[in-house]
């Protein structure tokens, strides 16, 4: 999270990379948490490359199923070892294809924004 110099009052938000790396890190445990985990990426300021002080990290994840609504889907991810605040949006991969295929804007932006990771499998 962002940090305040001790003589300052000025908050100090973490670099893009190190923010970055985090995310790696998250991503191998993604895999080991949530098997069904196809994909996962990001989007948005930090994906454009256009992230500042108070930005979010907006996450997308592609699952093979879920048995829970697409609602509730993102508190089954701990997000909290992130330096920076995250949201996540947890697709199955038939929800996915639904959304893209609807040619809304924001599916047109999630597609063309989003940077996927490199998920290592067993």
């Amino acid at each position: 999270m962002p940090v305040r110099s001790l003589n300052s009052s000025v908050l100090k938000w973490p670099e893009r990379e190190f923010v970055l790396q985090h995310l790696d890190r998250l991503a191998s445990e993604a895999q080991q948490r949530h098997p069904q985990l196809i994909r996962l990426g990001y989007f948005g300021s930090y994906a454009r490359g256009d992230a500042g002080v108070g930005s979010d990290l907006d996450l997308v994840a592609i699952v093979s199923g879920s048995g829970a609504p697409f609602e509730r889907r993102a508190a089954d991810w701990d997000l909290s070892a992130l330096p920076v605040p995250a949201e996540i949006l947890v697709y199955t991969e038939q929800e996915w294809h639904d959304l893209l295929a609807g040619d809304t804007r924001f599916a047109r932006t999630i597609e063309t924004e989003t940077v996927w990771l490199s998920l290592e499998r067993e």
